[in-house]
C-alpha cells in the first residue's frame, strides 16, 4: 500500500494549506469516496497531461502511478468491507 499511502500523504500535505481534515487509516467510506473522486479528477486529460506541458512519457508515468493507487485502494476496500467507487477516467 505504499502508493496509496504516498497519495494520501500528498493529499494531506496540500490539505494542510487549507486546514482540511487529515486522511488517516482506517479509512471511512466517505474518505474512500473522496479519494476515488480525487483520483478521477487527477486522471482527467487536462490534469494528467498538465494542459499539454509534460511529455507523453511523463503523462504515462502519472497514469501508471494513479492506476497503482486505484488498485491498492480497491484491495484495501475489499479487505475492510468497504465499497470501491468507480473511477470513471481509469
Amino acid at each position: 500500500m505504499k502508493n496509496l499511502q504516498a497519495y494520501i500523504d500528498q493529499k494531506n500535505s496540500w490539505g494542510s494549506f487549507f486546514n482540511s481534515p487529515q486522511i488517516n487509516f482506517p479509512l471511512s467510506q466517505t474518505q474512500v469516496n473522496d479519494l476515488a473522486n480525487s483520483l478521477d479528477a487527477d486522471l482527467s486529460p487536462e490534469n494528467l497531461h498538465c494542459d499539454g506541458e509534460i511529455s507523453r512519457a511523463q503523462a504515462q508515468n502519472k497514469y501508471n502511478y494513479y492506476g497503482k493507487v486505484i488498485k491498492e485502494l480497491d484491495r484495501y476496500c475489499a479487505g475492510q468491507g468497504l465499497t470501491m467507487p468507480t473511477v470513471y477516467e481509469y
